[in-house]
């Protein structure tokens, strides 16, 4: 499955890319398949292991934010791997033939 999700601090004082930088500290370091943009961080895996990962995230923003906003996105489709690199190719291989 591929997860998009999103993280946001809420009630703090300070900027919010620290805390948000600690969530995708965690999520590369996990091993799992994984890309940030500006407004998702994506994760590829199984789907325990894919929600301990988020909810870990949401752990160590909530150590300093009293309150934390989350959204997930999930692609659920088993037997499916390297969905982050092949979803993509396939709208590339696309747009190349036009």
């Amino acid at each position: 499955m591929i997860a998009a999700f999103s993280l946001s601090p809420l009630g703090g004082d300070d900027s919010v890319s620290g805390s948000v930088a600690d969530a995708v500290r965690l999520v590369r370091d996990s091993g799992l398949p994984n890309e940030t943009n500006a407004m998702f961080t994506n994760v590829e895996g199984e789907w325990n292991e894919v929600m301990d990962l988020i909810k870990a995230c949401v752990d160590k923003v909530a150590e300093t934010a009293p309150r934390v906003s989350l959204v997930i996105k999930i692609d659920h489709r088993p037997g499916t791997t390297d969905g982050l690199t092949q979803k993509v190719a396939s709208v590339e291989a696309k747009l190349a033939d036009d």
